[in-house]
């Protein structure tokens, strides 16, 4: 696929709609493509981040580990971030994150992520806004947890 058909893409997702084309061939060139097959892992829960994904295509299933086994916490579409946690905080892997059929993402290394966001504060405030959105999610399913008991 040609850089500009891959720019057309990162621009269709809500983190880079206002960075310009020619930024955008920059971070497709810098990225890497890569294509998972059905129940293909992206790392798993405790493994070292070294790179975010973006989800050009397909779902991904996120999970996190438990007394009572794995249990799905999220489905990702097109547009979705993946393992930006483990390097903006420099910790081990929050989440497994596996393709459910076959997912097309946008590798992109912990310098680039850190290099975007320090040139494009917008996609800082994007982030954050996913992260908090996360969190209330987390803490809605917490509490509906907490009032099983």
């Amino acid at each position: 696929m040609s850089l500009n058909k891959e720019a057309e893409l990162l621009r269709d997702i809500p983190l880079f709609r206002n960075i310009s084309p020619a930024k955008l061939k920059l971070l497709a060139f810098t990225s890497e493509r890569l294509w998972h097959d059905d129940e293909q892992f992206l790392f798993k829960e405790g493994d070292d981040g070294d790179a975010a994904y973006i989800i050009l295509s397909g779902t991904a299933v996120v999970s996190i580990e438990s007394n009572s086994g794995s249990q799905e916490v999220a489905r990702l579409k097109k547009g979705g971030v993946v393992g930006e946690i483990s390097i903006l905080c420099d910790v081990p892997r929050t989440a497994t994150v596996q393709a459910q059929d076959s997912l097309t993402t946008l590798r992109i290394t912990k310098d680039t992520f850190f290099h975007l966001i320090t040139e494009f504060p917008e996609i800082s405030i994007e982030i954050m806004r996913e992260l908090a959105f996360r969190l209330d999610e987390t803490n809605k399913q917490l509490r509906e947890a907490l009032n099983r008991k």
